[in-house]
């Protein structure tokens, strides 16, 4: 029996984020609360979805979920900060911003955020597990996804529609060439190597 069907009729969030990983654009965390009425099909960690299912399933948990927030953490935070800590700042405040309040968030991972708003669980891998981790794994992904598309317009030349600021040969090519643009993490090793190169 999964955490959801352990607490009633209890409202239970889902949180996670997308952008950890890259060296360029922000971190977006997601909230979501399902509604048990109108359940979604396909709802999985975003990485394993076609960004075709991703768009579709976005449109869908926006139309369907009980409440949803998504929170954007930039990259002089996450230079400030940590991107530890400031993925963890925008999971605190994705849940904050849910309206109705949850009174349980299940968060993907194994850390839980400080002064959050309501009881919370941490759960490895519980976009595969957990349906409203997975939902918000999917408005995370695709909106960070649709900010870095934005950011190749901007920053022209770096592949960000493309690689969406992960480090691929592509990028570190284009670092190379380009030298860091404003959309990149400062505090990132391989982007600190280009700025005092």
């Amino acid at each position: 029996m999964n955490e959801t069907s352990c607490i009633g009729k209890s409202l239970v969030a889902g949180v996670d984020e997308a952008g950890r990983g890259p060296l360029a654009g922000p971190v977006v965390a997601a909230a979501v609360i399902l509604d048990p009425s109108r359940p979604i099909d396909g709802l999985a960690d975003s990485k394993t979805l076609s960004a075709a299912r991703r768009e579709f399933l976005d449109a869908q948990i926006r139309t369907f979920a009980l409440a949803f927030s998504v929170i954007e953490i930039g990259v002089a935070d996450i230079d400030r900060l940590n991107i530890l800590q400031a993925t963890l700042l925008g999971m605190a405040r994705a849940l904050a911003a849910l309206s109705p309040a949850p009174q349980l968030a299940l968060i993907d991972g194994n850390r839980l955020p400080k002064d959050l708003c309501c009881a919370a669980r941490a759960v490895v891998d519980g976009d595969a597990t957990e349906p409203a981790i997975g939902a918000a794994s999917i408005l995370a992904k695709v909106t960070r996804d649709r900010i870095l598309c934005d950011l190749d317009t901007i920053h022209p030349g770096y592949g960000f529609a493309k690689h969406k600021g992960y480090p691929t040969p592509e990028h570190f090519a284009a670092l190379e060439r380009l030298g860091p643009c404003a959309a990149h993490r400062k505090s990132f090793v391989p982007v600190q190597r280009k700025l005092f190169a």
